[in-house]
């Protein structure tokens, strides 16, 4: 499989995985709720997790070009078991409660999610993505439109769909699709981290 396409793809879908019953996906309902303007708030998601991202993913090729290839498998695989536990720790919104709309509803999401987004589980696996591929462009978009899958749905939806999920089970998906990664990653048996 070409470069893009598989960068693109595992960005997506890990990145997905990663932010469902995340702080983030949260705030998005947060916010949907509070201005009841879905559109502003989907654009401001989209904005600041291209900025994010974009971020995470020229750290994440810096480090790559540092690193040998072997110490960065360890690095990657050990990045992903760390998510994987990570996955299993419920998030909780914390203190970003979407106020501030004297910014408005763009704005105030651009913010707050960029925020968010700061250090957070699906941030890192960006960095560990970006370490890996040498398509920043396939990371940055894959791992946006990941985040993009899980929030949306979120922001048109509302809370009341999300309530339906079972968030102990996607959890535990995620954390098994992370630690599946990294074990994989770590024997040398996956493209990931090759």
């Amino acid at each position: 499989m070409p470069a893009f396409p598989e960068a693109f793809l595992v960005s997506t879908g890990v990145v997905a995985l990663g932010e469902i019953g995340d702080k983030t996906q949260l705030l998005a309902l947060m916010l949907a709720a509070r201005y009841r303007r879905p559109w502003p708030i989907a654009a401001g998601i989209l904005v600041a997790t291209l900025l994010n991202h974009a971020l995470a993913g020229a750290l994440g090729a810096a480090v790559a070009a540092w690193l040998g290839p072997q110490l960065l498998r360890w690095i990657v695989g050990v990045s992903f078991l760390a998510m994987a536990a990570w996955m299993l720790v419920p998030d909780e919104a914390g203190e970003l409660d979407g106020r501030g709309g004297r910014y408005g509803v763009f704005a105030t999401t651009l913010l707050c999610f960029f925020l968010a987004e700061m250090g957070d589980k699906t941030q890192i696996a960006t960095v560990a993505l970006a370490a890996r591929y040498p398509g920043l462009v396939a990371v940055v978009a894959g791992s946006t439109l990941g985040l993009m899958l899980a929030n949306v749905p979120a922001v048109f939806l509302g809370e009341k769909a999300a309530r339906r999920l079972p968030m102990r089970l996607v959890h535990a998906a995620g954390a098994a699709l992370f630690a599946g990664l990294g074990v994989l990653i770590l024997l040398g048996l996956s493209p990931i981290g090759s």
